[in-house]
């Protein structure tokens, strides 16, 4: 649970009703009518009409015979209604039918993913001149077919007719697969659903630093070496001590082969000339300076660089022409972010090409690195894509761009004439965590909601018009340093990507947020039946203690305020320990409850069905006054805030620690002095497996420490306030990784700040707070 001290927090967490009329299938302009629609992404026209067909249980899909594409489609669509509806659906390929697909004649010009799905009281009929046409109406189908929770039972389809083709012709995810390497299993799970949600391109981070996982036969110690990394704790299947894996070329074209089937188009991504650690760990020969490195054990950056050397950008394209056997994209991704230069600077070698190239510095160098296998993959019908940093020193004329330090990359690259990707940091970068609530796994701090995701626009107004052609869409990044099982993996994509898919699929004047979550009520029930582990962040129930916390441990009762991060649905709760359901005590203002209660509540759908998890809120004056590290605020200035597991590859289950990785340093805000005597700190002990660009001057975590192995430190007010506690921290070699420190506490009796510091020992570990208790004065 999450306190908030002072009133109910009003951004995005006002009190939520059920809405009271949800948007219909209707073209921008036209009135809203009674009843949501369940299709997400909303469709870009579409017109109402009166009554319904029936489609019942055994019901047929006539496809035409011979019709590969109309048959996979419909199969698809077979699939996904059976596990969301619980009824099954023939296909055929002649003879009467409820439902058919009709093969268009090919046109010029258009979308090429157009589709027309009309609902006639004769039936359901879905046309297309193309695989990708017919496979979006199979979707749209799917989902009009589980429009509500009802299992096992025919659905009354709305009359309607449908025209719809796609805003962006690029709509994206990007799995990172190099931090954290996923099952296959996994990735499918993953193509489904964009699959399900009209999303369309699947990037696959597939080198780094801190592995290497995809099989290159010609060079097979990038998997025999760069595939694995030291490790406290090893993936299933890994030698002892060690993570890591790779694909093979043909497990790579088998999920090629499945995605493809989908709609969906793999785009790999070798990442060059930075981030070639596990590269160069694994052919010192193609590194800079000759040295074989570990594959890294460190999230951030490493100055390992490929060299530019004849030899090293031979086996580059080597590389590529494996890559672009396996990948039939026409783009193929070479990153190009955050590499830094320090070995090309301190190079002879480097300099002396540099000067032969007649190339004024590093950044031009790679941009001419970079021309070099523009070129190689232009030669065989391919099209370079990189990070924005590719700008840097000049844009090969061929290359696109996908912006992710904001969208500065994509305004100038588009203004110059370049296909862009809009990727931006923070709000499309979905290790980023979706609440502050101490629930939340771990991950960037960075919080970015559902509403964040809806509300960006991937058109960003410094494109003249005139060049507007050349954004090809958005797409939104899970990097996985922090991401080690597919549960944490769906828990940050779902349901965010339903908000990405509609901000890619549907017109812009047709965004509404009140809308859209009345559509995602039936998602949900979809993610459920689908064993998806959605995040339920937007919609669980957050609690806050009006007045603050101090006056209501002092006094003789607790006033508690309650809300949801979407706005949507009805909170209920109960106060006598029974779990809440769509019956309990609505919410509708602040109640004041005796202490020692103990406030259970849920948001339920206007349908009755609960859309998150009970969250308990305990008014004990012990538990008002405790605050796990989500709830207390990291100290102000410059650092890196992350939500970190106590291990780097942790698989879930155990805590997670928000803090400063910069500065070990939070503020407990309004502690009430005058009812405390004690303090007690729960603590764990974090490698410090960071390669931090920043110049260590800007770190602030090495404070004074007066003790050998670190000191925890309580201060008032503020951090360089009358320090009221001053704990040694345990030796690291006797003591385990999670540990307790306690210390008496006086020296107020008012409601004040309280700052507490970890400092370590100089190249220590990293200590995060997990939670902070007080022991309390007999104050009633």
């Amino acid at each position: 649970m999450r306190v908030v001290q002072g009133a109910v927090r009003r951004r995005r967490m006002a009190l939520v009703i059920a809405p009271c009329v949800a948007a219909a299938l209707l073209p921008v302009g036209q009135p809203a009518v009674a009843g949501p629609s369940p299709l997400l992404p909303l469709p870009a026209h579409a017109t109402a009409g009166t009554g319904s067909v029936r489609i019942d249980d055994g019901a047929r899909i006539v496809v035409p015979a011979g019709d590969a594409g109309a048959a996979s489609a419909a199969r698809r669509a077979v699939e996904i209604v059976a596990r969301t509806r619980g009824i099954t659906l023939n296909v055929a390929d002649r003879g009467p039918g409820a439902i058919s697909f009709v093969r268009l004649p090919a046109t010029n010009g258009g979308s090429s993913e157009r589709y027309r799905l009309d609902v006639t009281p004769a039936g359901i009929r879905i046309a297309a001149a193309t695989d990708a046409g017919l496979f979006y109406g199979a979707m749209t189908l799917a989902q009009m077919l589980s429009p509500d929770a009802r299992f096992g039972t025919g659905v009354a389809v709305p009359i309607v007719a449908i025209d719809d083709a796609p805003r962006f012709a690029w709509r994206g995810v990007m799995l990172d697969v190099a931090r954290h390497m996923q099952p296959i299993a996994s990735i499918e799970r993953v193509i489904d659903m964009m699959a399900q949600h009209k999303l369309n391109r699947l990037q696959l981070h597939l080198t780094d630093d801190q592995g290497w996982r995809i099989e290159i036969k010609r060079h097979p110690e990038l998997t025999r070496i760069g595939a694995w990394r030291a490790s406290s704790t090893p993936n299933a299947g890994a030698p002892a001590g060690r993570y890591g894996g790779f694909y093979t070329q043909d497990e790579l074209r088998a999920l090629v082969a499945y995605a493809a089937a989908r709609a969906v188009t793999i785009v790999p991504e070798i990442d060059l000339p930075g981030h070639a650690q596990a590269a160069v760990a694994a052919y010192p020969q193609i590194g800079v300076t000759g040295d074989r490195p570990p594959v890294s054990g460190d999230w951030g950056i490493n100055p390992y660089l490929f060299n530019v050397d004849d030899r090293s950008i031979t086996f580059v394209k080597q590389v590529l022409d494996e890559v672009m056997a396996i990948f039939p994209s026409t783009y193929i991704h070479i990153g190009g972010d955050e590499a830094l230069k320090e070995q090309w600077q301190a190079s002879a070698a480097v300099q002396a090409k540099m000067r032969t190239l007649g190339i004024a510095d590093e950044k031009g160098l790679q941009s001419w690195f970079v021309g070099q296998l523009g070129a190689h993959l232009a030669k065989r019908g391919r099209r370079l894509i990189g990070w924005d940093e590719i700008l840097e020193g000049g844009l090969p004329p061929t290359a696109s761009v996908m912006s992710w330090r904001g969208e500065a990359g994509a305004i100038e690259a588009a203004n110059m004439g370049h296909d862009v990707v809009l990727s931006p940091g923070p709000v499309l970068y979905l290790d980023n965590l979706q609440s502050g609530r101490d629930d939340e796994p771990p991950g960037r701090m960075a919080v970015q909601t559902l509403a964040d995701v809806y509300a960006y626009d991937p058109l960003p107004a410094g494109i003249a018009a005139a060049k507007a052609h050349h954004v090809l869409g958005p797409q939104a990044n899970l990097w996985a340093e922090y991401m080690v099982t597919s549960a944490q993996r769906e828990h940050a994509l779902f349901p965010r990507i339903a908000a990405l898919a509609e901000m890619a699929w549907s017109p812009r004047a047709a965004r509404d947020w009140p809308g859209f979550l009345a559509r995602l009520d039936p998602q949900l029930n979809r993610y459920q039946r689908q064993g998806i582990a959605a995040a339920d962040s937007a919609f669980a129930v957050d609690y806050t203690v009006v007045g603050g916390v101090g006056p209501a441990v002092r006094g003789k009762m607790v006033t508690i305020g309650m809300a949801n991060q979407a706005g949507y649905g009805m909170i209920r709760y109960t106060t006598d320990g029974a779990a809440p359901s769509s019956t309990s005590r609505a919410y509708a203002r602040p109640l004041s409850v005796a202490p020692d209660t103990v406030v259970r509540a849920v948001t339920f759908a206007p349908d009755g069905r609960a859309l998150a998890a009970v969250r308990s809120f305990d008014t004990a004056p012990a538990a008002l006054l405790t605050r796990a590290s989500a709830s207390l605020d990291t100290c102000a200035g410059a650092g890196i805030r992350l939500r970190l597991p106590l291990t780097p590859d942790a698989t879930g289950g155990g805590p997670a620690y928000s803090m400063n990785i910069y500065d070990g340093c939070w503020l407990y805000r309004a502690a009430p002095l005058g009812q405390i005597r004690g303090i007690t700190v729960s603590l764990g002990r974090l490698p410090r497996n960071f390669a931090l660009r920043q110049p260590q001057r800007q770190m602030v975590a090495w404070r004074y420490n007066p003790t050998h192995f670190g000191t925890l430190m309580v201060h008032a007010r503020t951090c360089d306030g009358p320090a009221l506690a001053m704990v040694p921290l345990p030796d690291p070699a006797t003591t385990p990784n999670q540990f307790i420190l306690t210390a008496p506490l006086a020296g107020g009796t008012t409601d004040t700040d309280l700052c507490l510091i970890v400092a370590p020992p100089v190249g220590g570990p990293l200590y995060g707070v997990d939670t902070v208790r007080f022991t309390l004065k007999d104050i009633r």
